[in-house]
């Protein structure tokens, strides 16, 4: 039987070294596949927060801009409005009890029953913006007309616009900077009217924006609107110099 020769040490070693130099290869070329894996996964993931954090990050930096802008100067002129509108009010005092809801006849609201809940109707002092997902209920912005306050009203339209949110924001920030927050000179919210609200009631045709305002005394009261078709701060401040605060059923209450 013929004899086999057994592999010489160097032989071994060199098998062995090949065998360790695959293996590496192997190792490395699936580390490589998986750090691809990773940073796909990471980019794939900042990319869906970029899209998300987008228009925020968008729209703050716009209305950054407005920072040293006067009021009066933010947005279009005041021609974009139409004449005020004003109509009998009634149910000054009319306090419905939470969560009763009220169905208004307007789009969007200038007076009528309200809610009368300590910390939420009316909706604090201090808060001069709010969007859809923080807006109060319409039963407690009611009351907050009571109290004095224009509220500027804005659409879907303007909600989905980065450019004229940032408008309106800006204008709310104005308000909410004073040196004197407590002064109510300041009182002014700007809200959502959503496909939400009364059933879909859409604002007239072309309008995009509504200031509302209650005036009158507790036996004798009026409503009063004014649309735009563009966010206006000069329109605004014009409303609010005709139809200011202390008009107000109740006029000297936050």
């Amino acid at each position: 039987m013929p004899s086999v020769a057994k592999p010489s040490k160097s032989a071994k070693t060199d098998r062995q070294r090949l065998i360790d130099e695959t293996l590496k290869k192997q190792r490395s070329a699936e580390k490589r596949r998986g750090n691809v894996i990773v940073a796909g996964a990471v980019l794939i993931a900042l990319i869906i927060i970029g899209v998300a954090a987008g228009p925020v990050v968008l729209g703050n930096f716009k209305e950054s801009a407005y920072s040293d802008t006067p009021i009066n100067e933010i947005g279009a002129a005041a021609s974009v409005c139409d004449d005020p509108i004003e109509e009998t009010a009634q149910d000054v005092g009319t306090h419905v009890d939470q969560p009763q809801t009220v169905t208004y006849d307007t789009a969007p609201p200038a007076f009528g029953a309200h809610w009368n809940v300590a910390g939420l109707a009316p909706a604090t002092f201090r808060e001069k913006f709010y969007d859809a997902d923080d807006r109060p209920p319409l039963e407690a912005l009611v009351h907050n007309l009571e109290h004095g306050y224009t509220i500027m009203w804005y659409d879907e339209s303007i909600a989905d616009n980065a450019g004229d949110l940032a408008q309106v924001r800006a204008i709310a920030r104005k308000f909410k900077e004073s040196d004197d927050n407590m002064n109510f000179r300041n009182k002014f919210i700007a809200a959502p009217w959503t496909s939400d609200d009364e059933a879909g009631k859409d604002f007239p045709k072309g309008q995009k924006v509504a200031f509302t305002h209650w005036k009158g005394d507790t036996t004798n009261s009026t409503g009063v609107w004014q649309y735009c078709s563009d966010v206006s701060g000069e329109a605004l401040l014009s409303f609010m110099d005709e139809y200011p605060y202390t008009d107000a059923p109740e006029a000297t209450i936050p």
